[in-house]
C-alpha cells in the first residue's frame, strides 16, 4: 500500500482525496490546507491540518496547490527519503525546491469539484529524478488510470499547452456561440449534438481530417455573410481561426 500526504484544498484536490479514499492500494494518510473550512468534509475519513510542521509521515508528499504557491510551500517539506510531488502541467521538475527527492504527477484533465470524474480514463503524466522514485509514481498511477506515460518536463510544458489549445480554447468558443444564440432566442443545447459528433470524430480521425467548415471549403460568401452578423471581438476572432485553417489546408485568403 502506498502512502500519501496531500496538500491543497481546491478542484484537483477534492478529486484525488476522493479517488486515494476509495482505493484499496493507496492510504491516504492526511490532507493539509491552510483552510481547514475547505477541507472540512474529510473530517472523519482522514486526518486534515492547517499546520505544516504536523505533517505525519508518507511515501509521497502531493502538491495540488497553484502554480505560483508550489516552490514556497514545497521549500518547507524536508523529508529524508520521501517524495515531494507536484500536479501541475505547465511547471517543471526543478519548480520544487524541497530538499527531499522530487516528481511530478500530473493528470491531465479539466476538474470541477460539482462534476464527477472517472479517473480510470484520465491520463496520467509521471517524471521523477531517480528511477525508484519513478517507478513509485507510475504504481500510483496504475492504481487508478489505465493510461500513464513517462513524461519529462519539457514535454509536459508542451503537452499543456496544447490541452489549453484543446480544452480552455475551444470552451471559450462554446462561451461565444452560446453568447449568439443567446441574442437571437436561440437553446444552446440545439447544438449538443454537434459538439458531442466533433469530438467523437477523433476516435477514428486525425484532427486535420476530422476539419469541415466555410473556412476549408473556402466558401468566402458564407464567410462574408457570418461576419456581418457578429461583434467586433467574435470578428476578430472569427478572422484569425479562418485564416489558421486556411494556412493548414493551403488557401489564401
Amino acid at each position: 500500500m502506498i502512502n500519501v500526504i496531500l496538500l491543497g484544498g481546491g478542484n484537483l484536490a477534492y478529486h484525488l482525496t476522493n479517488e486515494f479514499l476509495n482505493n484499496a492500494a493507496i492510504n491516504l494518510v492526511q490532507v493539509y490546507n491552510r483552510s481547514l473550512a475547505s477541507i472540512s468534509y474529510l473530517k472523519g475519513k482522514t486526518a486534515i491540518t492547517n499546520d505544516i510542521k504536523q505533517l505525519k509521515e508518507a511515501d509521497i508528499y502531493m502538491l495540488c496547490v497553484s502554480d505560483n504557491a508550489i516552490s514556497e510551500l514545497s521549500i518547507q517539506l524536508i523529508f529524508k527519503n520521501k517524495l515531494v510531488v507536484h500536479t501541475s502541467g505547465a511547471m517543471g521538475l526543478n519548480t520544487l525546491k524541497s530538499t527531499s527527492n522530487k516528481g511530478v504527477f500530473y493528470p491531465l484533465q479539466s476538474f470541477s469539484k460539482e462534476k464527477e470524474v472517472n479517473f480510470s480514463n484520465i491520463p496520467i503524466g509521471i517524471e521523477a529524478n531517480r528511477t525508484k522514485d519513478e517507478d513509485l509514481l507510475m504504481q500510483l498511477a496504475k492504481a487508478i488510470s489505465k493510461q500513464c506515460y513517462l513524461i519529462n518536463s519539457e514535454q509536459r510544458k508542451h503537452l499543456h499547452v496544447a490541452a489549453v489549445f484543446v480544452n480552455n480554447f475551444v470552451n471559450h468558443m462554446y462561451v461565444l456561440g452560446n453568447e449568439i444564440c443567446d441574442a437571437h432566442q436561440i437553446p444552446f443545447e440545439i447544438l449538443t449534438p454537434l459538439i458531442q459528433e466533433t469530438a467523437l470524430k477523433l476516435s477514428s480521425l486525425s484532427p486535420f481530417e476530422a476539419q469541415t467548415g466555410p473556412a476549408k471549403r473556402n466558401d468566402s460568401q458564407t464567410i462574408e455573410t457570418h461576419l456581418s452578423l457578429i461583434c467586433e471581438n467574435q470578428q476578430k476572432i472569427y478572422k484569425l481561426l479562418t485564416q489558421s485553417i486556411k494556412n493548414t489546408y493551403g488557401k489564401k485568403l
